[in-house]
């Protein structure tokens, strides 16, 4: 029978649709075949929506006359193939989802809107002819270092590079256009092919691995073509990331693709460099710093098999692989990877499930791993990989604690870490100045009356920034302008509260006039350039101080670094979320491991006002494994994650007395039919009530057993979706809550 055959047989489309509803519709057919996974235009009510084909089917339990056909077919081709529709399926059921809503977000935004899947006009450079020829010397040569570079680059990746990725990669259009008025490059459309055609996939050699390093590899290499997941901890700087080059080369050989997820889109340029220095088949790239009509490129050429390697931030678990053969999942403990609105899905853990169902390796790599997945580990779940020494001549940081109740203060610096960050810089070496807060400072404080600027949307103060000067509010992003009198009693004695790194920055500027501050945090990397060109300027090796929030923790490479200063390592260890303690732990090693990464010695300070604090007790102890311990023993006796499981329920409203009456109904009718194996806490206002206008409580649930968790859920969902609510009332549902905020 011919497929257009077997299409007619089936007389009904199951269609997932874009809309809250947790249901999918039955249209009828079009004459246009439609397979599974491809995208229909469909009538919705008064609307026309666009929805994803899910199965075809001969019976229906709608009424023929209640029935309505396709409107029209998008794709000849199915654009989601079978495993990434079981993903997005499995992702919400167990997310609690719309499907519709689920698989929309698997698709990049140019497709969401019906456009063609098309590569389109991004442009790509690629190096002329004559540079692979001895007739070079003919031609004029490049006349800077920048345009050998980008010559150099383009040479090496004949598929060409998107413009993007040449700026994101520090290559201006300066540089680009002389290479082209020089007819050593020229700009077109790429004529994609698959990364198999590649015979020789290794563009330059492998390092050399040490024993832990080339065991982890050998283990995970043996267990391709299977599904099985592994643990990579490895203390800072101890080479996780030429373990996964390598493995990744033992991919591409077989002729499979790898996925590799990172936590920030910061991380992107850098880790794209690394991997095309490496490798000569094409490697894709996709981050919310991409155009839309990068990211459809991106997705194409990933999703057809062009490219080899895909490198993306939590969004790419979507990306269909039809050749996928490996999942990295680096920093599998970062926070970002779980989404905290729309769907609430968290893309480490859909890691493994699609592992799973491609039957691949998973690889999950942390200096810091996530309580959750130490727990897997240590039940034997997963497969747990040590690298505890440092990669090359390295060694761990020496760590202390310095007790700042008995030091003179400069705006927060202690006069002891001032004298020590002086006698680094004298010896040639750069230091590293930690603060996890950007802005001038975190509020500001009237001395007539003690009144603080809050937001007026949020229960938040305003955080002050003096470039440009303004009050910022960094829950709402509310804006505006820095008052001359207190709001209270209308006093001019206000003054700034705190330090962020704005105010540590112009501290440490007055102190060192002879040594730069580089400041990296949200504010000063805006622009596409300035993250890479202050990282070129700290990996020239010339003495510096580095000053920045938390984007400094992840995946730097800092050799000349010797000194690290934690300046307010309390601030997490108070903190209402239970994660709280874990979160500020793992910051505290991942930043400390910045320090003497090089062949010199490095030294960590820790400023606090409670050095006997258990937790920082052990971490300076540089034992990450014994801080775990005693946090699972915590959670233990909380029966909290990773013991037992969580859901919460949250509502918002303009009016919170309508917040908390849906939650108290949601809590009555749930007692009634409650599972003696589930615990109903709340409702309760949300550590920040108040945020963007709107008044929010939580409804948390609790569990010793996943499955008596998702039954209670289904039948709040059931109870949540049966009420008419006015439209200012939203709730969500999110499993496996990361943040209780």
């Amino acid at each position: 029978m011919s497929s257009n055959s077997a299409y007619h047989c089936n007389k009904y489309l199951r269609v997932a649709i874009p809309t809250p509803l947790r249901r999918l519709f039955d249209y009828l057919p079009p004459t246009t075949p439609a397979a599974p996974g491809c995208r229909v235009v469909v009538p919705f009510g008064p609307r026309e929506l666009i929805g994803i084909v899910l199965s075809l089917e001969t019976s229906t339990d709608v009424a023929a006359d209640k029935l309505k056909p396709v409107i029209s077919v998008l794709d000849q081709e199915p654009l989601l193939p079978a495993q990434v529709l079981g993903l997005c399926q499995w992702t919400a059921r167990y997310y609690h989802y719309s499907v519709g809503e689920t698989l929309m977000l698997a698709l990049p935004k140019n497709l969401r809107q019906g456009k063609p899947a098309f590569y389109g006009t991004v442009v790509h450079w690629f190096a002329t002819d004559w540079f692979a020829t001895d007739s070079r010397q003919e031609k004029p040569s490049p006349r800077s270092k920048k345009q050998s570079a980008a010559l150099e680059l383009l040479a090496s990746n004949p598929e060409g590079v998107s413009a993007t990725e040449l700026k994101d990669l520090g290559f201006s259009q300066n540089v680009l256009k002389a290479l082209e008025k020089n007819e050593l490059a020229y700009t077109g459309e790429p004529t994609p092919q698959p990364f198999t055609h590649i015979k020789e996939p290794l563009k330059s050699a492998h390092l050399q691995l040490n024993a832990e390093q080339a065991y982890a590899c050998e283990v995970i290499t043996s267990g391709l073509g299977g599904y099985r997941t592994f643990l990579l901890e490895g203390v800072t700087g101890s080479g996780k990331t030429e373990v996964y080059l390598q493995a990744i080369a033992a991919t591409l050989a077989i002729g499979k693709q790898t996925l590799v997820l990172v936590p920030e889109i910061g991380l992107t340029p850098q880790t794209v460099r690394r991997f095309r220095d490496r490798y000569a088949v094409p490697v894709a790239c996709l981050n919310s710093g991409l155009n839309d009509g990068e990211r459809l490129q991106g997705w194409l050429v990933a999703a057809r098999g062009t490219a080899g390697i895909l490198i993306a931030t939590r969004s790419g678990i979507f990306t269909p692989l039809p050749h996928l053969g490996l999942i990295i999942v680096d920093e599998e403990h970062d926070g970002s990877y779980k989404q905290q609105d729309t769907l609430r899905y968290n893309a480490r853990d859909l890691a493994i499930i699609r592992g799973q169902q491609s039957n691949c390796p998973v690889v999950l790599g942390s200096a810091t791993p996530s309580l959750e997945t130490l727990h897997n580990a240590r039940l034997g779940k997963y497969t747990h990989l040590h690298l505890r020494q440092r990669a090359g001549n390295a060694r761990p940081p020496a760590m202390a604690l310095l007790d700042m109740r008995r030091q003179t203060l400069h705006d927060g610096l202690a006069t002891e870490l001032l004298q020590k960050m002086a006698m680094h810089l004298d010896m040639g070496n750069q230091v590293m100045v930690f603060l996890n807060r950007r802005g001038y400072a975190p509020s500001m404080i009237c001395h007539d009356c003690g009144t603080l600027i809050d937001c007026p949307h949020c229960d938040a103060h305003m955080t002050i920034h003096r470039y440009p000067p303004h009050m910022h509010c960094h829950h709402c992003d509310l804006q505006q302008a820095i008052p001359r009198q207190c709001p209270g009693c209308q006093g001019r004695k206000l003054r700034p509260v705190g330090q962020g790194t704005e105010r540590i920055e112009q501290t440490l500027s007055q102190h060192f006039p002879n040594h730069p501050v580089l400041r990296i945090d949200r504010d000063t990397t805006r622009k596409k350039l300035a993250l890479g060109t202050m990282l070129d300027e700290i990996h020239s090796g010339k003495p510096c101080i580095v000053l920045g929030t938390q984007m400094l923790a992840k995946g730097h490479h800092f050799p000349d670094v010797t000194l690290v200063a934690i300046v307010n390592a309390d601030a997490g260890l108070f903190s209402a979320d239970f994660r709280g303690c874990e979160r500020t732990g793992q910051l505290i090693t991942q930043v400390a491991g910045r320090a003497g990464r090089g062949n010199k010695p490095g030294q960590v300070i820790i400023q606090t006002y409670n050095p006997q604090h258990p937790a920082l007790q052990l971490l300076v102890s540089n034992n990450y494994s014994r801080f775990a311990d005693s946090l699972f023993a915590e959670r233990r006796h909380l029966n909290l994650p990773p013991q037992g499981y969580l859901a919460l329920v949250r509502t918002e409203s303009a009016h919170p007395q309508e917040s908390e009456a849906l939650l108290m109904a949601l809590r009555q009718c749930a007692g009634e039919q409650q599972d003696d194996q589930v615990t109903i806490l709340g409702p309760i206002p949300a550590p920040m009530e108040k945020r963007q206008g709107r008044f929010r409580w939580h409804l948390l649930v609790q569990a010793n057993n996943r499955n008596h968790l998702h039954r209670q859920v289904n039948a709040m969902v059931s109870y949540l979706e049966s009420q008419r609510l006015p439209r200012q009332l939203k709730w969500t549902v999110d499993i496996d809550p990361q943040e209780m905020s």
